[in-house]
């Protein structure tokens, strides 16, 4: 499968009442994806089965975002972030993560595990797009990526220490 990696400006949407379901293993190749998912990823299942989840991941959405969910559930806690995400086709939408880590019998992690909702609209358009283009926008003055990104969680923090939030007050005080 080909996956245009261009951009066609196209938004998509599903339903308010549907919800997006995909299971990972712990290096966030897919293992379980239910029909919501391909459909809006534009997606047939044998090719999301094992592909990594990084496949949907929209260049305008800012690295450290995906770093601070990986730093939370890897560390056994879940977390809520609104993530702009591209279909293969070069299509985007929006959604409303909540992404958990799954537990073995010994409590272990044994993969993780990611619900998306509608997004509501208005914090995406008056917050969510200002404070993500002022991250890329660090991420993309550095020439390392990893530095750019690394920048960027500081900015994040910054913001965040400043405003006396920690980032869930923040999710949900949009």
């Amino acid at each position: 499968m080909t996956v245009d990696r261009s951009l066609t400006g196209r938004e998509r949407f599903f339903e308010s009442s549907d919800v997006i379901v995909t299971k990972t293993d712990l290096k966030g190749r897919i293992t379980y994806a239910n029909r919501t998912f391909l459909n809006i990823a534009n997606l047939d299942v044998r090719h999301a089965l094992n592909a990594p989840h990084s496949l949907i991941r929209h260049p305008d959405m800012p690295r450290c975002v995906f770093w601070l969910l990986w730093e939370t559930i890897q560390a056994g806690k879940e977390i809520f972030a609104y993530v702009l995400n591209r279909a293969v086709n070069g299509d985007h939408y929006w959604v409303f993560a909540h992404v958990t880590p799954s537990f073995g019998e010994q409590g272990e992690i044994i993969g993780y595990h990611s619900n998306r909702r509608v997004p509501r609209r208005e914090p995406i358009d008056t917050v969510i797009k200002p404070i993500y283009a002022e991250l890329l926008a660090v991420e993309n003055s550095h020439a390392n990526r990893k530095d750019g990104m690394h920048a960027a969680v500081v900015a994040l923090t910054e913001k965040l220490k400043s405003a006396k939030v920690s980032y869930d007050e923040f999710i949900f005080s949009i």
